[in-house]
Order: C-alpha cells, then structure tokens, then sequence
C-alpha cells in the first residue's frame, strides 16, 4: 500500500524517505496511520456587531385578572361566600361567549385573621382569596367587562393585559429592520478599513417576547376603589391600551475581504 505522510512522531527521514526498520532496536514494528495532517488555520477577518429595531403595532385583543376576596368569622362560610361570587363571575363570562379554554381560575387561598392588639393574637376570622383571569377578549368589550365583572361578583382588578394578533408579522418586520440597520452599520465601520464587507458568518437572535404585552401597571393600585365606584355608578371603565412596541435585536458576524 502507497503511503502518504506530512507529519512524522517516530522514525527517521533519509533522502525525502520514510524509514522505519533502522529506527527501532527491537522486533516489534511501529502502526503509522496512512495519512497524518497537522492543519494550523488562522482565523478569517470578520467584524461583529448588533442591532435593535422596533415596530408599533395597535393591540386587537386583551386579558383581564379578577380577584374575589371574602371575609367571614367562619371558615366554612367564607369559602361559601367565595365560591357563590365566583360561580356569579363565571356565569356572566360564559354569558359574553367566552368558552372554558379562554377562562382559568387559580389563586386559591384561605387565611386565618388575627388581632394584634394589646400584644395578644386573637382569631377574628377569615379571608379567602379567588384570582380568575380571561383571555381572548376583543378591544371593544374591555370597558364594559371591567364593570360587569364587578357587578357580577369580582371585587378586585389585579391587571388588564393588550395583545397584538399581528404580533408575528410586526416581530418579522422588526427582524428586517434589524438585519438592514446591522448591515449599514458593518458598511460604515469596513469603508475606511481597506476591506469590502463579505458574506454573513453568523447571525444571533435576542429578546423574542412572543407574547408582546402591555400590562397596566397602574391598575393594581386602585383595582378596588376604580372598578367598584364604576360599577355602582352603571359606567363602563374607559380603556386606552396606547400601542404595543415589539422589538428584535440581533448579534451579526460578517466576513471581511480584500477590496482589490
């Protein structure tokens, strides 16, 4: 068998030969494999950086968090209370067509209440806490929900939240933009640098919230006191959601060429 060897580790080289049966004092012979590289490649010219774009997009859909908290000095009744609002809550949202997929309940808890008064702990009773939110609901529906969700046993707002069913679209523009604003930026650093920009090596992705939710912060600081005086009042709770930013950010590595 022909053989080809550019890297030797043990034997003696005569005149461009390989020679291997005068190197060793022994019987035994030495395996060498046919071919044996040593490649020693220096890293190519590149330049990396990143870019971040954002596209507004007006929210179509929204989410709604209602709390129902009842206080009763008996265990048993104040969960009684509970479950009645909660059962009130969910007849009326089943009522607007909202089906059992876009509505879940969690948040369960029921506590003891004490007074601390006088440095002693006296049981006064207990609270029991329901959360139940709704998805899927259309921009126009958000005000009057917000009111008849208090009517109909809420009493207690904990968020309302916009989505954006074009978020997809709007997150692949953002890309683009993205893409276009890393590229001008590589032109500009490479035009003084003697080299002409090449192709892209490599392009890493950033912040993808898939979701693209605005969430208003203030609501949980006067969920009882807005969403009960509106509802006493039969006044629907004026929404303005504003829009939604959806941002993409990129890291990007382009090669670098000679310009001749």
């Amino acid at each position: 068998m022909k053989k080809r060897v550019s890297f030797i580790a043990l034997g003696c080289i005569v005149a461009g030969s390989l020679i291997l049966s005068g190197c060793s004092t022994g019987t035994a012979s030495t395996s060498i494999p046919d071919v044996i590289q040593v490649k020693n490649v220096a890293d190519e010219p590149k330049v990396s950086l990143s870019a971040s774009e954002t596209v507004e997009v007006v929210p179509d859909m929204a989410e709604i968090t209602y709390g129902i908290t009842t206080e009763n000095a008996d265990a048993v009744r104040c969960q009684q209370e509970n479950t009645e609002n909660l059962n009130r809550l969910l007849e009326y949202l089943k009522a607007q067509g909202f089906e059992d997929k876009s509505i879940r309940t969690s948040g369960f808890s029921l506590d003891p209440r004490y007074d601390w008064s006088g440095n002693k702990q006296t049981l006064i009773g207990y609270e029991m806490r329901t959360q139940v939110t709704v998805t899927d609901i259309p921009m126009d529906q958000v005000g009057a929900m917000l009111t008849k969700g208090v009517e109909s046993g809420a009493n207690e707002i904990y968020s309302v939240s916009y989505f954006s069913s074009q978020y997809d679209e709007a997150y692949g523009e953002a890309l683009t933009k993205a893409m276009e604003s890393a590229r001008g930026k590589a032109e500009a650093l490479t035009a003084a640098s003697g080299k002409k920009l090449g192709d892209v090596i490599n392009i890493e992705e950033y912040n993808n919230n898939q979701y693209g939710r605005y969430v208003s912060a203030e609501m949980g600081n006067f969920r009882k006191m807005a969403a009960t005086e509106d509802a006493a009042a039969g006044m629907d709770m004026g929404v303005m959601p504003g829009e939604l930013q959806v941002t993409a950010t990129i890291n990007v590595e382009f090669a670098l060429v000679s310009a001749e």
